[in-house]
Order: structure tokens, then sequence, then C-alpha cells
């Protein structure tokens, strides 16, 4: 579960950092088995039913994919939104700050949120704090590689009906696990067809990203033939590398995030945003934005 969240060493990881409701849970109850107990008796007093264990919810996306929302806020944003410009550095400009560009346009700014990755935003920073940007490069991520695979339906050995499947270390494959896109979400594969996304790297196998397309490829159709049965060639190949990948939160990951907090109150008007701090998904990164927007509004206009 682990690496296919993570991609990363679980041995390396921070439980309250990377799965806080199993560590309240354990907290609380004294063991992970208690507290599923503990859950499913609740569930049956208010007559929910699930398999011990099971997710409550669903899955949701859009039609077009998640791009779709970075899209829609790109258009709202209009003229405002500046993309594939490098800040080169941050500075303190009356009660502000200026963001000096590649090529040599400034920017200022009331407030600064800095939202990339944790590498990324510690280069922006270490002119005006050289602690808080070391803090932020003991972030580490895991590269990974994702590699999506279109088949006919009538190629598959079965029909894909459920999520997809993890790969626990030690079971021989490489492939860290793989989601049946078309299975999950409707529209993701045209009619008579299906998609499937494996995905291959992090913490345990940092080398495989840069493998070559044939290799990746390769070892991907190996993979899938001796955990699925399927041999048939791909009608669809498309290959994505992540050389960031995803966030590690290591073993006193919360100390960190607390220092850099500590950090930043020496610089009124910078924040931290994005996925390397509290959280790898999008959903995520959503929830935090809203209280963030409403903490620097207050400070621009108090009252």
């Amino acid at each position: 579960m682990v690496s296919g969240v993570f991609g990363g060493d679980s041995r390396r990881l921070s439980l309250r950092a990377c799965f806080p409701a199993m560590w309240t849970m354990e907290t609380d109850h004294g063991g992970l088995l208690r507290a599923l107990l503990a859950k499913t008796w609740a569930k049956r007093k208010t007559k929910r039913t699930a398999p011990l264990g099971a997710p409550l919810g669903r899955l949701t996306s859009f039609r077009g994919g998640t791009e779709t929302l970075v899209r829609a806020l790109a258009r709202a944003r209009g003229d405002a939104l500046k993309t594939g410009v490098l800040v080169r550095g941050l500075a303190p400009a009356g009660d502000g700050y200026e963001l000096a560009l590649e090529g040599g346009g400034v920017v200022a700014a009331d407030a600064v949120v800095l939202a990339g990755g944790a590498g990324e935003s510690a280069r922006v920073v270490e002119g005006l704090d050289g602690e808080l940007a070391s803090l932020l490069r003991g972030i580490p991520s895991a590269a990974l590689a994702v590699v999506c695979l279109g088949y006919e339906e009538s190629r598959l050995p079965r029909a894909l009906d459920g999520f997809g499947f993890l790969i626990p270390r030690g079971e021989g494959p490489r492939i860290l696990g793989v989601l049946w896109d078309s299975s999950i979400y409707p529209g993701r594969a045209p009619s008579g067809r299906a998609l499937l996304r494996a995905m291959i790297g992090g913490a345990h196998d940092e080398g495989a990203p840069a493998l070559d397309d044939a290799a990746l490829l390769s070892l991907v159709r190996k993979d899938l033939a001796l955990t699925m049965g399927l041999e048939a060639d791909p009608v669809l190949v498309r290959i994505f590398r992540h050389p960031r990948g995803i966030p590690q939160y290591t073993v006193g990951h919360l100390d960190r995030l607390a220092r850099a907090e500590a950090r930043l109150e020496r610089l009124p008007g910078v924040y931290l945003a994005g996925n390397a701090y509290r959280g790898v998904a999008i959903n995520a990164c959503v929830a935090e934005a809203g209280p963030l927007a409403a903490r620097i509004l207050s400070r621009l206009s108090p009252g």
C-alpha cells in the first residue's frame, strides 16, 4: 500500500505524516485491528455495512482527466497567468516582495505562495533564509514512470472489473502496481477498448524511470503477463516520466514542517503550499488551499 501511494520505502516514511488517520486509529484504539473492529461495529449500529477495512465513498475525476481542473484555473486567470517562466529569486520590497524572473523581469507581490516542489521552493528562498532552504531540501522525492497501455477488450484474458492492484516488494514483478483506468472512470477508453496505467520506479527502484522507452515497455509487458496473464499486443502506448515524482514524508517530516513554519514567521507574506508538505494527493492540496487563501486575505485586509 505504501509503495502504491507514495512509491516509497515504508521503513523510512513517517506513519503520522503519511497516513494521519491510520496513526490516529492506532493511537486511539491501541492497534489497527482493534480500530477496524471498532469502526465496523459502529457502522453496524448505524446500518452502514461494508467489508472489514473497506473504504467508503467513490473515486471521482473529470471526464477529460485531472488536467481539466488545471486548464480551467488557467483560463480563469487570463493574462495574469505567466507560465514557463523561471523564478530566479525572491527579495523584500516595501511591505511585499519582488520576484526576479529569468530574462530580467520582475514581479511585485503583496504575498507569495510557493506551491512548487520543495526543492524548487528551496532554490527561490535561498537568498532570503538559508536555513529554510535547507529544511525544504530535506524533503526528498521518488521518481516514477507511468506506462499507459490500451488494449482491445476482446484480447484481455478476463473482464476488468475493479480498481487494479498493488504489488508488495519481494513478490517478483518490478512494477509497483496497475490502475485499470477504464474500469475506474467511464470514458477513459473508446468502446470496446481498455486502458491500463502501470507505475514503476519509486524509492526502491530509482533507476527504472531512466530506462529508455523500449526497455520500460518490455519490462511492464513482462510483469503484466506474469500478474494478469495479459500477453496481447497493446494498441496504444504512452510513457510519462516524473523525475521529481512523489514527495517522501520520511521520519521527522512533521518536525521539519514545524521548523519551516517557524522560519516563515520571519518572512511575513511568504507561504508554502503543494503536495510536499501535508498530503501528496490533489484532494489534500485542494483542502489546504481554502484555509491558506483565507489566511492571506486576512493578513492583507485585516478586519
